[in-house]
């Protein structure tokens, strides 16, 4: 809606994957003058959100903090470990695993690619049978995506994990979990996760600029031996500082303060209920969706994401019509198809700083954006969704 100012009243409507949007709460905490990098009141900082990521992502064994996109992290992710030739396995579930694979060849690794539909997960039992085949144990390691942010598809990294321990294989398990990690459950050492990725712009709730790795002790030993170049990624250089919670280079001292909030914000929930708030929204999602009489993207009803939902559209209808209807009549953005679905699903995000009404306010503008753009489906989405989130407190807390 547009107001007699010429720009749209109320607040825009941000429903995509990532960015999300930054509560005032966070914003505040950014709002603050730069401190001397070098000096006492950073290096307990530094520490604070050190110590709080190892609490998401749930080790108890050293998380890095780089001024990066993710992208940057999954760089890190490889260099650290890995040697100029080493083979990596790589699963193919979707846009950002595709980029992950493509970023691996130019770094002059041999990448294998595990091929997808993109409307799955990582099947655990294929990665199980091409370690058991890899007698000679040339794979150095398996990358998989967490939650594949271009499908709405999860990969049960445990079943990853249960997979290579199956085939008596010695690879590193390192996993994507950018769009995950704050919003989805993610336990990097109950999982044996070699190497975690992750970013800040999703369920952290923060602007992008920050990216993280969390280790292992297997990682820590790779990376003794690993020979690609580094220097910006250096794990080494980082954990020798990270101890008094300083950092090589100048770090992007701005966001560390609002991860520091961002960090306190999830602890007061607590993250099991974090998780719970996400499943519930994302629950309520697809009974729109499946009310609509639209399809999901992702056709495993036990891997839908709690994060996203990507839908597709119906045959002859232009996803991105139905994005340029919703944004120019409501304000609001919704994430677009990726690489093979380009044109052809979109995306609603429901994850980082978000509630009930906010995914009501969310859901009503797809569905009066589908009537609009003439795009066939069946109303009553949007009350399927209420019917959901109206049930007793009891049903709050369902798995799925």
């Amino acid at each position: 809606m547009i107001s007699l100012h010429g720009h749209p009243s109320g607040r825009h409507f941000l429903q995509i994957p990532g960015p999300t949007n930054v509560p005032d709460r966070v914003l505040r905490a950014m709002h603050r003058a730069t401190i001397d990098h070098r000096g006492p009141e950073f290096g307990g900082l530094g520490r604070a959100v050190l110590q709080g990521m190892q609490w998401v992502f749930q080790t108890r064994s050293p998380v890095i903090i780089y001024p990066s996109s993710g992208t940057g992290a999954w760089e890190a992710a490889l260099v650290n470990t890995l040697s100029p030739g080493d083979r990596v396995l790589m699963a193919e579930t979707g846009h950002f695993a595709a980029l992950w694979q493509r970023l691996a060849t130019r770094l002059g690794l041999d990448v294998e690619i595990l091929e997808g539909d993109w409307r799955h997960g990582a099947d655990p039992a294929r990665i199980e049978a091409r370690l058991a085949a890899d007698a000679g144990h040339r794979i150095k390691a398996v990358c998989v995506v967490h939650n594949e942010t271009s499908t709405g598809a999860v990969t049960d990294v445990a079943q990853v994990r249960q997979a290579i321990d199956r085939s008596g294989h010695p690879a590193l398990l390192m996993v994507d979990a950018i769009s995950s990690l704050g919003a989805m459950d993610y336990r990097h050492d109950e999982w044996g996760v070699d190497v975690g990725v992750a970013g800040s712009q999703k369920g952290l709730m923060l602007p992008p600029g920050l990216s993280f790795n969390a280790l292992s002790e297997r990682a820590l030993r790779a990376a003794a031996s690993a020979r690609l170049p580094r220097s910006y990624w250096d794990w080494s250089a980082m954990l020798t500082l990270n101890e008094g919670g300083y950092f090589p280079y100048t770090p992007a001292t701005t966001l560390l303060y609002g991860l520091h909030e961002a960090l306190d914000m999830l602890r007061a929930e607590g993250l099991e209920r974090v998780f719970a708030r996400h499943r519930r929204l994302a629950q309520a999602t697809r009974a729109a969706v499946r009310a609509w009489g639209l399809e999901l993207v992702c056709q495993d009803p036990a891997a839908c994401s709690n994060a996203l939902t990507a839908v597709l559209m119906p045959d002859g209808h232009s996803a991105d019509a139905l994005r340029k209807v919703i944004l120019d009549r409501y304000d609001m953005s919704l994430g677009q198809g990726l690489g093979r679905w380009s044109g052809k699903i979109f995306r609603i995000a429901h994850l980082g700083d978000f509630n009930d009404l906010s995914l009501c306010g969310a859901l009503a503008g797809v569905e009066m954006g589908l009537a609009a753009a003439g795009v066939p489906h069946r109303p009553g989405g949007v009350q399927a969704a209420l019917d959901y989130l109206a049930r007793p407190a009891a049903g709050r807390h369902e798995k799925g």
